[in-house]
């Protein structure tokens, strides 16, 4: 089941609720009983890559000019 993160309006706690992602948007009470609460945007962390695809990802070592943004393509 996902986990949310609230923060309270009146008081400032930031608390987390699991709850099925139909009920995602629903109020939530903090835990020292405000309702003005607000759902909090959260990251996602994803786990469980392959060496090889983690591997894939980093850019090759050694040789060859930076160019910062554009990797050296279209940098002038």
């Amino acid at each position: 089941m996902p986990r949310y993160e609230y923060r309270c309006r009146a008081c400032g706690t930031t608390f987390e609720l699991s709850r099925p992602m139909a009920e995602s948007s629903a109020p939530a009470s903090c835990p020292d009983g405000h309702d003005d609460t607000v759902k909090l945007l959260s990251t996602v962390a994803v786990t469980g890559a392959s060496p090889s695809a983690a591997s894939s990802a980093r850019p090759p070592s050694g040789g060859g000019g930076g160019g910062g943004c554009c990797g050296g393509g279209c940098c002038g």
